[in-house]
Order: structure tokens, then sequence, then C-alpha cells
């Protein structure tokens, strides 16, 4: 990968992370807005519902979060685009798709198709 592909991906990265963390601290100020008093126990019970489901998805995010992390350290090691498991680079295409990806097309067939042999 060039370096001009590397700077477009780094900025890509850059912008996804900076997107988790506004809508993490978005979060995080309406859980400890405290003005939402709910009367009604139905109406407690589908905003402890909303909550939990709103705090699954940031978990979910922090996970993200992790594997830009880790992608962008590859990009200053020079080893981004490359598939960790075959050392044959990685699509243009895949990397837009999925721009933390570790693994080439192929690899990633594979390694699922081996996890739905396994899953039975």
């Amino acid at each position: 990968m060039d370096e001009a592909q590397c700077e477009y991906f780094r900025k890509k990265l850059d912008s996804m992370r900076e997107d988790l963390l506004s809508e993490a601290d978005r979060t995080i100020s309406e859980m400890t807005d405290h003005s939402s008093q709910y009367p009604d126990p139905t109406d407690r019970a589908s905003a402890e519902s909303d909550r939990n489901f709103e705090l699954r998805i940031r978990d979910r995010e922090r996970k993200l979060l992790a594997k830009i992390e880790q992608a962008i350290e590859r990009i200053e090691n020079e080893s981004y685009g490359v598939c960790e498991e075959c050392g044959d680079d990685i699509a243009i295409p895949r990397m837009e798709a999925r721009p933390v990806t570790t693994l080439c097309i192929e690899c990633k067939t594979k390694q699922e198709q081996a996890e739905k042999a396994q899953a039975g």
C-alpha cells in the first residue's frame, strides 16, 4: 500500500474513532442526566431496556475502537493492508468496506467456514 493510500485510511480511521468517542460522550451525558423520572413502572422498564440496549451498542463500539487503534498502529509500523494469515495484500475494496480488517477476503472466508464447521 502506498503512502497516499495509508494516509487516506489513517484519516478514515481517525474519523471513525472521533465519531465513536463523540457517541460515547453523548451516551454518558444522557445516562448521567437524572431529570427523567418515570412514575409508571412500564415506562421505567422501557427506559431501562433502552439503556441496556444502548450499553450493548457502546460495548461493541468499544471493541471496534480497540480495532481502530490497532489498525492505526499497523499503519505506523507499515503492516497495514497486509493479511495476517497469508501475507498477501488485502484488496482496497475490502479495506474500504472494513478498514480495521486484518485478513484478506480468502482467508476471512476460510476462517468463517471453519467456525461454521465447528459450530455444527
